[in-house]
């Protein structure tokens, strides 16, 4: 050997090559998982095809919400009770409902934040997608209404009204799905299980419903909860005086709808108001559909203070609520009273 030279034998060879590669691994390993974090990240969501599928899943969980009310197989139970002392309830319609939406929506977009009013493990993988849009959100949505997908938040309410729904009081039942981007509803489904209505709406694009000609501010007639009202009645009166008309109602899909004009050619027996009122708390589930509906409409659902509600993050709005379309919504908050949420 000469004084210079180094000579590896096969197994020297073989463990410097191993540590290279080690080495380089080490070197790479975090970039390539930065890699695929971003890719993944760009992953996109067409919004037309969640509308479709939103009134899909919509109308899916109402033939079970039906089935189980016209089998009166409803087993109901109590989750427990809201702040003001209403009971929550819980019934195998509710249940069912969300598992045909819940997977429905999960397995078609799987990326997407689903948050439903039910929890429930049971999962159905064989739940897909039709791929139909219907006609009328192709006549007037435009496809490649393409978003992050992280920036999607999807809240389904399987069951709005359960309350009357076990009391058989059906007109006011919904089955209901938002989608909000960035925290602003921009789809809104509300399906009427017990008539086959469905309304949609994607701001910005177009919807099936429209608001009605006319509305009164001066003498209102305000619609609000009938099973989680505490002190609406006094509230109203407050703002628009004792004459007041006050409808009460259940389910808060029920509620927006009744600010809307319904097509001539549905037969829903709906009241009709100009405002609808909320003064406890109510999850947003409950509200954000209707939100969109509105959005889309030219109409607004904010707090009782006139704020924005923000539809990513926790459940819970603290803020009360006024919804309207039509009118100025800014001047009809400034006849709302002070509120503290505390004592309502």
């Amino acid at each position: 050997m000469s004084p210079m030279g180094i000579r590896l034998s096969p197994l020297g060879l073989g463990l410097f090559c191993m540590l290279g590669v080690g080495v380089i691994y080490h070197l790479y390993a975090g970039v390539i998982s930065n890699h695929i974090a971003a890719f993944r990240q760009r992953r996109t969501v067409d919004l037309r095809d969640l509308l479709a599928v939103s009134v899909e899943a919509a109308l899916l969980g109402g033939t079970e919400v039906k089935k189980v009310r016209d089998e009166n197989s409803l087993n109901e139970k109590s989750k427990g009770k809201t702040k003001e002392g209403a009971n929550e309830l819980l019934t195998t319609g509710d249940l069912q409902s969300h598992r045909k939406m819940f997977n429905l929506i999960s397995n078609t977009f799987p990326e997407v934040t689903v948050n439903s009013e039910e929890h429930d493990n049971t999962l159905d993988k064989a739940a897909a997608w039709s791929r139909k849009i219907p006609a009328d959100i192709l006549e007037k949505v435009e496809g490649g209404r393409d978003v992050p997908a992280e920036s999607v938040t999807v809240w389904i309410d399987p069951l709005d009204a359960t309350q009357e729904y076990t009391e058989n009081l059906v007109k006011f039942v919904t089955t209901m799905v938002c989608v909000a981007v960035d925290g602003k509803p921009v789809i809104g489904v509300i399906h009427v299980p017990f008539t086959g209505f469905t309304a949609w709406a994607f701001v910005g694009q177009g919807s099936n419903m429209r608001a009605r000609s006319s509305y009164s501010v001066s003498t209102p007639k305000a619609i609000v909860s009938r099973s989680h009202s505490g002190k609406v009645k006094s509230f109203v009166h407050d703002a628009f005086g004792n004459s007041t008309t006050i409808i009460e109602a259940g389910g808060a899909g029920y509620k927006v709808l009744s600010l809307l004009e319904v097509p001539s050619s549905e037969t829903i027996p709906m009241d009709q108001a100009d405002v609808y009122i909320h003064v406890t708390f109510i999850k947003k589930w409950d509200i954000c559909a209707g939100a969109a509906l509105l959005s889309a409409l030219g109409g607004h659902m904010t707090t009782l203070k006139g704020e924005d509600i923000d539809y990513s993050g926790t459940a819970l709005n603290k803020g009360g609520l006024v919804a309207s379309v039509g009118v100025d919504h800014k001047a009809l908050v400034k006849k709302l009273p002070e509120w503290d949420p505390e004592n309502h």
